[in-house]
């Protein structure tokens, strides 16, 4: 291990995490070598529409590629704004196109399947997903093939969505509510997860730590990172860093878009 020359802490938005989380998953060797000679599928998320402008290498309507939204309790109706209009998104071979029902059939070993979480063990490996869904929704589609088929399964998911506590067993606690749930169930598994840190690792070489969270102003869920390495992998940092501050919030985005 080469040793640690230069540092640099920074604090991220949770919308410049994921800017910086969709530069990440376009980086990724899996998603790559799919895109050369495979398939990826792009699910619709938020974090999910920044991974599709990165792979396409330029901007898309954001706000018609979200589902499952979790919306502030006091303003339902910044709902209004968004929509999922927009169809998951299926390239072969880097040509763009929309998944249709053979999509399950043409997939293969090596293929990609992205799927934004709603729940983040970082250090277990484990991703949640809220479903509504009787038929388990997206992943219910999808996780079984990822499975059988030996497909990569991406999780891009900032590090704001970390959750305290037994993952498994809050998704056995809505198990057992059963019909007196009323709400969604939470679908936990394992999966090729990209934070904010696996970005900076992938795009830089140096190596992240989160080393607080929180902030006001437009901060709410900021994740506070120091990134380490050689004087180069830092400049590397703090070069991607100023490319991703200043991403605007979805709100932002969508009020003016």
């Amino acid at each position: 291990m080469m040793p640690v020359e230069a540092y640099h802490t920074f604090s991220l938005t949770v919308a410049e995490g994921k800017r910086l989380i969709g530069k990440g998953v376009a980086a990724l060797p899996q998603v790559q070598r799919a895109m050369r000679d495979g398939i990826v599928i792009v699910t619709r998320s938020t974090t999910s529409g920044y991974v599709l402008e990165e792979l396409l290498g330029e901007p898309v309507d954001r706000r018609s590629f979200v589902t499952g939204k979790t919306l502030p309790g006091g303003h339902p109706e910044r709902g209004k704004l968004l929509s999922a209009d927009t169809a998951e998104v299926v390239f072969r071979k880097g040509e763009r196109g929309e998944s249709g029902e053979g999509i399950l059939d043409e997939l293969s070993a090596g293929d990609v399947i992205v799927k934004s979480p709603n729940a983040l063990k970082y250090e277990e490996g484990l991703v949640g997903y809220l479903i509504g869904a009787s038929n388990g929704g997206t992943v219910g589609m999808y996780l079984g093939s990822c499975h059988g088929k030996h497909l990569h399964f991406v999780a891009p998911c900032g590090l704001e969505k970390q959750v305290a506590g037994d993952l498994v067993a809050a998704s056995k606690v809505l198990m057992e509510a059963g019909q007196s749930l009323r709400g969604p169930s939470l679908w936990v598994t394992p999966a090729e997860i990209v934070t904010e840190l696996d970005a900076i690792s992938l795009l830089t070489g140096a190596q992240a730590l989160q080393v607080s969270a929180g902030g006001i102003m437009g901060a709410e869920g900021a994740a506070w990172i120091t990134a380490s390495g050689s004087a180069e992998e830092v400049e590397r940092v703090r070069e991607l860093i100023a490319g991703v501050q200043g991403e605007p919030e979805m709100l932002e985005y969508a009020s003016e878009a």
